[in-house]
């Protein structure tokens, strides 16, 4: 992870595709807070679950299904979605493989 620090990335290049799979990269990771990269290959998601914190999701490649509350909602490259803290969702690649950084900010307020 430190190798990361001070650099310009490609979020796209910094983490690969694998067949029937989800990859991720922790890029950094701090007691108050994670910035993580994934990879979603066609037909892979995260099952249905809660955190308590609030996690910014940005859509790096292709498109996401992120099921929110019992709704679906989709964002594609360029956009992001913020996943509420305590409410219970999913991330699918429903279509496509897609690429996302999630960023999960920790705080008890």
């Amino acid at each position: 992870m430190n190798d990361l620090k001070g650099k310009a990335l490609n979020l796209k290049n910094e983490i690969a595709y694998a067949d029937g799979a989800v990859i991720s990269k922790i890029l950094l990771k701090k007691e108050t807070g994670n910035i993580t990269l994934f990879s979603f290959d066609k037909g892979q998601g995260l099952t249905e679950h809660t955190s308590p914190f609030d996690a910014v999701v940005q859509v790096v490649e292709g498109e996401g299904a992120f099921i929110i509350d019992g709704v679906l909602h989709t964002a594609k490259e360029g956009e992001m979605i913020i996943m509420p803290a305590n409410i219970r969702h999913d991330v699918q690649a429903a279509e496509q493989p897609f690429k996302m950084l999630l960023t999960m900010i920790r705080s008890e307020k």
